[in-house]
């Protein structure tokens, strides 16, 4: 009997380090560590409890057949049952048998209790030592366990389920990643297109108005002095509109200012630069607020676009601009009086503007809020990491 129990230990062992050296989902692993642990301890059925952090419950997550409907429905507090017993006192709990004698014992109907008289349950811990779970074996007779090879046993699927959860929030976070570089990808080529079609609907309009121009004054020199003459006036004033259209495509681009004097200054500009004496404008922007640069960029668009939008479809009469530190955040507010729009229905379209803003706050770490009322406004709230350039 030992040396058939010796046996199952080694393959426990064997199976667990397979386990820490596969890449194997966390449910395989799971599995394969509930039937390796039965055969370990000799034990009829086995069941494995995952601590959930977030709902303070350990939930049922493997068990040996035919327990596998219960895997997702049974979830403990700590101190209830053997199971949240043996968590909350970080302790290996043994009984040989009459279970149900002990006070500590809670009888689930999905785990069919009374089919076992004897159990073990065993904690798991982290190597930072934070728990993460409990497995139970149960057998249908009397058991004695060996307390060394549990504990043992129970430092190898620790070891195991640490290592599975691992690979786990690896893949989620490089599930993550690609789906940031797929959406930073996506906003560049969009940038691309929109600086495209301002050149073509701008600056390449003009030069081709003015090539007209010059064509007739051309044709007007010989024959009509003065007609030329206003042919090349028209053509100089085409010219003046198509610098302004440049030198605006160039600015959006990449606003010097921005560069040469900073956020707060930037964001002054932009405001006068967009509205003029047109619109009532209260900015309330401190100078001095900490943020990367990179985080800056993304304040500056957003205040950007939200600007051109109030200008575009607002029809308002006052328009607040704010920036200011409320740690760990810099807040950036763009609000306005005019005729609001329902976000619902504008979510549901998803136009470019909100969901371009959407992304840039997304990428950086941050919270964008839309608040609109129609005939009362809106409000585009923005939360970003603070913090030193860098």
């Amino acid at each position: 009997m030992e040396e058939a129990l010796e046996v199952s230990q080694n393959r426990l062992l064997r199976g667990v380090i397979a386990a820490l050296t596969s890449d194997g989902e966390l449910d395989a692993v799971l599995g394969s560590v509930i039937d390796l642990v039965t055969d370990a301890t000799g034990g009829d059925v086995c069941v494995l409890y995952l601590w959930d952090a977030a709902h303070d419950r350990l939930v049922l997550r493997a068990a040996s057949p035919p327990l596998q409907s219960a895997v997702g429905e049974v979830r403990l507090r700590l101190g209830e049952g053997v199971t949240g017993w043996a968590a909350e006192h970080e302790q290996v709990v043994v009984i040989p048998e009459d279970k149900w004698g002990d006070p500590r014992y809670k009888y689930i109907p999905e785990l069919q209790g009374e089919r076992y008289t004897s159990m073990i349950s065993v904690p798991l811990f982290a190597r930072s030592g934070s728990l993460l779970g409990v497995f139970n074996v149960h057998a249908s007779d009397r058991r004695d366990y060996d307390l060394d090879v549990l504990k043992l046993t129970g430092s190898l699927v620790a070891g195991a389920v640490e290592h599975a959860d691992l690979f786990r929030a690896l893949a989620e976070k490089e599930a993550a990643l690609a789906g940031m570089m797929r959406r930073t990808i996506e906003a560049q080529e969009e940038e691309r297109r929109r600086v495209a079609t301002e050149i073509h609907d701008g600056v390449t309009q003009q030069l081709v108005s003015i090539w007209y121009r010059l064509q007739a004054c051309g044709r007007s020199l010989a024959t009509d002095q003065g007609q030329a003459a206003r042919e090349l006036e028209a053509a100089k004033l085409l010219v003046d509109e198509a610098l302004d259209e440049a030198r605006n495509a160039i600015h959006d681009l990449r606003p010097s200012v921005l560069d040469d004097l900073g956020l707060a200054p930037a964001l002054r500009a932009l405001v006068h630069r967009q509205f003029a004496d047109e619109i009532a404008v209260d900015l309330d922007i401190a100078d001095g607020v900490a943020s990367p640069t990179h985080h800056e960029v993304v304040l500056y668009r957003v205040a950007q676009e939200a600007i051109a939008n109030i200008w575009r479809h607002a029809d308002a009469r006052r328009v607040k601009v704010a920036l200011f530190e409320e740690r760990p955040y810099v807040v950036l507010v763009v609000g306005d009086d005019g005729r609001g729009f329902d976000p619902a229905a504008k979510r549901s379209r998803m136009s470019f503007g909100l969901a371009g803003m959407a992304e840039r706050v997304s990428l950086a770490g941050g919270r964008l809020n839309v608040h609109s009322t129609p005939g009362r406004g809106t409000v585009v709230t923005v939360l970003i990491p603070g913090g030193g350039p860098s």
